[in-house]
């Protein structure tokens, strides 16, 4: 698959998974099981009540920062690698990361706004479709990226919090070339500058201020786990 193709796959994917993330969303701050009060007739005509929905008694929210560490697999950078003619990427790949920090400020009981910052290495090997039989050269990407971080929180309770991530910024790439005996080659790609997280997770606390969290998404990682602090 050219890289071309790759990139409209992977922005329909992307766009896929907002509108489904965006809708879950949606969805889970309806409110469910409202409950319609009898009807009352009189004769031909009759008219009904509606009874308002009982409202939780959910404590007095208070604002808090929070600060999670995590760390993400598989590294999808490995997806910017480009592609150059008469040559294939290798299925051995070796990647660390990305290793994720972010600090959130949560200003309502549902919603939450802060920075997402990244780190990650990927290295790939290139093959000739004529001599397959060992690498003709090696390609590295290091990333950092920095991304506004929007969470959507849904109250379930005092120890588990579900939420919804979309995050959106910047990347910034090093990358390198070398062949088989450590020398520099001159192959140079042009690696996407938009960074993008979408996720969907859960906070575990294990205390009142200190957790664990869970996550599923695309754009730099596919499974994301860590620690979570609340100030």
């Amino acid at each position: 698959m050219s890289l071309i193709h790759k990139n409209i796959f992977m922005n329909k994917y992307l766009v896929s998974l907002l509108i489904c993330t965006f809708c879950f969303g949606a969805l889970t701050e309806a409110q469910v099981g409202i409950y319609l009060g009898p009807r009352i007739g009189y004769g031909r005509g009759y008219r009904h009540r509606q009874q308002r929905p009982q409202q939780r008694n959910l404590p007095k929210f208070q604002p808090s920062v929070n600060l999670s560490f995590g760390y993400g697999f598989p590294n999808l950078d490995k997806d910017q690698l480009p592609d150059f003619y008469n040559l294939y990427k290798g299925t051995t790949t070796s990647q660390t990361g990305p290793i994720t920090g972010a600090i959130d400020y949560r200003f309502s009981r549902s919603m939450s706004i802060g920075v997402l910052v990244t780190h990650g290495t990927v290295n790939v090997p290139y093959y000739s479709y004529n001599e397959p039989a060992s690498p003709v050269f090696k390609g590295s990407l290091e990333n950092w990226s920095v991304m506004l971080n929007f969470m959507r929180y849904i109250p379930a309770t005092e120890k588990i919090t579900p939420y919804i991530r979309t995050a959106i910024g910047i990347n910034d790439w090093q990358q390198s070339y070398t062949d088989a005996q450590g020398n520099k080659v001159n192959m140079d790609g042009t690696p996407s500058q938009l960074a993008y997280q979408v996720g969907i997770g859960a906070n575990f606390y294990v205390s009142k201020n200190a957790g664990l969290f869970l996550e599923a998404g695309y754009g730099k990682y596919i499974l994301h786990g860590g620690l979570t602090f609340k100030f």
